[in-house]
């Protein structure tokens, strides 16, 4: 069982940046695979990104390559979401995911970035 609690979300303007934090409850945190999904008004939720456990593997969606970086701490039980040059269609109620080896998931209550232009 994990606990996720996402911060670090607020109103940026365009061209800004944010840094989103998800703690983690819990003993095994380094065992978990971590993502970060984002849910738009009036759309479903996407991935953004994901992490392994090591921080040595990760993968993000075409619309957040090269401006988002996904990291982690284990020794903290603490997953990153940096997020720079920040785009109006960025805005969105930003999830911590995490799911484990049995392939169970887990999402924290979300955390609000709003973009404006």
């Amino acid at each position: 069982q994990v606990q996720l609690v996402e911060s670090g979300g607020g109103l940026v303007q365009a061209g800004g940046s944010l840094r989103l934090s998800c703690a983690a409850s819990g003993r095994t945190f380094s065992s978990y695979v971590m993502g970060w999904f984002r849910q738009a008004p009036r759309k479903e939720r996407q991935f953004v990104a994901v992490i392994n456990w090591s921080g040595r593997s990760t993968y993000y969606a075409d619309s957040v390559k090269g401006r988002f970086t996904i990291s982690r701490d284990n020794a903290n039980n603490t997953v990153y979401l940096q997020m720079n040059s920040l785009k109006p269609e960025d805005t969105a109620v930003y999830y911590c995911h995490a799911r484990n080896r049995w392939y169970k998931d887990y999402w924290g209550q979300g955390t609000q970035v709003t973009v404006s232009s």
